[in-house]
């Protein structure tokens, strides 16, 4: 068995591709535009993955955009995507200084949470052994859902 992709249904596709490339790192590796769908397929990767993705189209994301007006909800019974972050506080303060609410700061040097315009739980996880606790994050309660 082998991990294909996880997909994600969004709304606005400019604010998600934003978030996920822009703002978390994400390189789109894959796009699939269907007139006669009225769908496009738009397939992203870590950078660590997004030379291998290229080839094989795995692991990835999968953003899925109706082109009709659709509202989605219950993100948070998705459950949520997890990626290694090689400096979980640097990783926070991007996000952050990019309007990215911390959901569940990096208290303990090792997770963090955040969620994605349509509310997607994305779990952030120090690569390697946890960093030493610091403020602000030591401090930084939990905001919302995650």
């Amino acid at each position: 068995m082998k991990y294909l992709h996880t997909m994600i249904r969004v709304k606005d596709l400019d604010a998600s591709m934003h978030f996920y490339c822009e703002v978390l790192g994400l390189k789109e590796v894959k796009r699939y535009d269907s007139e006669k769908g009225r769908f496009s397929l738009i397939y992203l990767a870590a950078s660590d993955d997004a030379e291998a993705a290229k080839i094989s189209n795995t692991p990835t994301i999968e953003l899925t955009y109706n082109w009709d007006s659709e509202d989605y909800q219950g993100g948070r019974n998705f459950g949520h995507l997890a990626f290694a972050v090689d400096n979980i506080y640097a990783s926070c303060q991007k996000l952050m200084d990019a309007g990215v609410t911390i959901n569940r700061p990096p208290r303990d040097g090792h997770m963090a949470f955040v969620r994605s315009p349509d509310q997607i739980s994305i779990e952030l996880l120090q690569r390697g052994d946890a960093l030493a606790s610091q403020e602000p994050w030591l401090s930084m309660p939990n905001t919302g859902e995650w």
